[in-house]
C-alpha cells in the first residue's frame, strides 16, 4: 500500500493547481447503520475528497438492494456504493451502470440473530421459521440463501421476510414479528445485550466475498472521469486513515452516525485485522462468490462477464492489476 502521506501531498498539490470543487451528495447503502460508510465519513471530515477536487458534503442512503441503485441514478452526482448483487441485477435489467471500484470485501461482519434466551442456537433451527433480511436483491438476501444451500436447508421450508434496514431487523426480532433477523456492526454491538447470535456468515460461508461496489452511470463515466477518480482516491485515503488512526477514525464515524466512539473503536480494530474495507481494487474471486447468490435465485445465468461491466480506468494505476 503506498504511503498515506504521499497521497496527501499529491492531493494538496491538486488543490494548489486550482482544482475546483462544488458541494456534492453521493449514495452509500445503509449509511449510519453499517460501516460501509466509515471511509466516506473519515474522508469528508479530514477533507480528503475536497483535496482531490470533489466536495462531498452529504450522503443519501437506503435499506439496501435496488433502492441504493435508484438513489445513485437520481443523485446530482451519480456515484454510489451499493450491494454488488443489486448492481449486477440492475445492469442485467438494462440499467446503464458501470462498476468502478470495490467497497466492503468481507462478510465477516454479518450475522443472523435471535432474541436473548431463544431456543434457536444454530442455522439448522430456521426451518419452519420467519427469517429476516434487508431488501430483495441485497447482499443479505443473497447470503441467507447461500447459507441455507451450504448447510443443506430446503429454502421452501423457511419463510424469508424483507424486514427493512438493519435496525428494522433488530426491532422485528425483539417484538416477535420475525424469529430471526440479520444484523451487522455497529447495530449488533449496540443491541447485543438483548440478542444472541444464531450464526455468523463467516462460519458457514467463505469470508472474502465482495459485499459492495462503487457504481456510476455510463453517461457520467464519460462526462466527468476526473470527479470519479477524485471520489475513489478520497475514499481510499479514508480507508488508509482508519487503518493508521483507528481511535480518531472511530470518533469521526461515531459523530457522523451519532454512535459510541469506544464501541466503534472496538469494532474498527477487528475490521482492520481482516481488511474489511477494500482500497478500491477488484477481487474477482470475492465478486464471483457473491454472484453465486444471484444464480441461486435465478437472476443470473452462468458467470458474469466482468470485462463488460467493470471499468478500472478510475482507479489509481497501482490498483488496476
Amino acid at each position: 500500500m503506498s504511503s498515506l502521506m504521499s497521497r496527501l501531498a499529491l492531493a494538496a498539490g491538486l488543490m494548489l493547481a486550482g482544482t475546483a470543487a462544488r458541494a456534492e451528495t453521493i449514495t452509500v447503502t445503509h449509511w449510519g447503520a453499517a460501516f460501509y460508510g466509515a471511509p466516506y465519513a473519515v474522508a469528508m471530515a479530514k477533507g480528503f475528497f475536497k483535496q482531490n477536487g470533489v466536495d462531498v458534503t452529504g450522503i443519501l442512503t437506503s435499506q439496501g438492494g435496488g433502492t441504493s441503485v435508484r438513489n445513485t441514478l437520481a443523485g446530482d452526482l451519480p456515484y454510489g456504493e451499493v450491494a454488488l448483487p443489486a448492481a449486477i441485477e440492475a445492469i442485467n435489467n438494462g440499467v446503464p451502470l458501470k462498476i468502478i471500484g470495490s467497497g466492503a470485501q468481507s462478510v465477516a461482519d454479518i450475522l443472523w440473530m435471535v432474541k436473548k434466551g431463544s431456543p434457536m442456537t444454530s442455522i439448522k433451527d430456521i426451518v419452519g421459521k420467519k427469517v429476516g433480511f434487508t431488501a430483495p436483491g441485497s447482499v443479505t438476501n443473497m447470503l441467507i440463501l447461500m447459507a441455507m444451500k451450504a448447510q443443506g436447508i430446503d429454502a421452501s421450508k423457511v419463510k424469508l421476510v424483507p424486514a427493512g434496514g438493519i435496525g428494522a431487523n433488530v426491532t422485528a426480532v425483539l417484538n416477535g414479528a420475525i424469529d430471526a433477523g440479520m444484523s451487522g456492526e455497529p447495530v449488533w454491538a449496540e443491541n447485543e445485550d438483548n440478542l444472541q447470535p444464531l450464526f455468523w456468515t463467516k462460519d458457514v460461508l467463505p469470508p472474502n466475498m465482495m459485499q459492495t461496489v462503487a457504481v456510476t452511470t455510463e453517461e457520467f463515466a464519460k462526462s466527468d472521469p476526473v470527479k470519479l477518480k477524485a471520489l475513489i482516491a478520497g475514499r481510499r485515503m479514508g480507508v488508509d486513515y482508519i487503518e493508521a488512526h483507528p481511535e480518531e477514525s472511530a470518533e469521526i464515524v461515531a459523530k457522523a452516525y451519532s454512535g459510541d466512539a469506544a464501541l466503534y473503536l472496538k469494532v474498527f480494530k477487528r475490521f482492520i485485522a481482516f481488511h474489511y474495507w477494500s482500497d478500491g481494487r477488484f477481487d474477482l474471486d470475492g465478486m464471483n462468490r457473491m454472484v453465486e447468490g444471484l444464480q441461486i435465485v435465478g437472476k443470473q445465468n452462468g458467470p458474469v462477464d466482468w470485462s463488460k461491466i467493470i471499468d478500472k480506468s478510475f482507479l489509481p494505476n497501482d490498483l488496476r492489476s
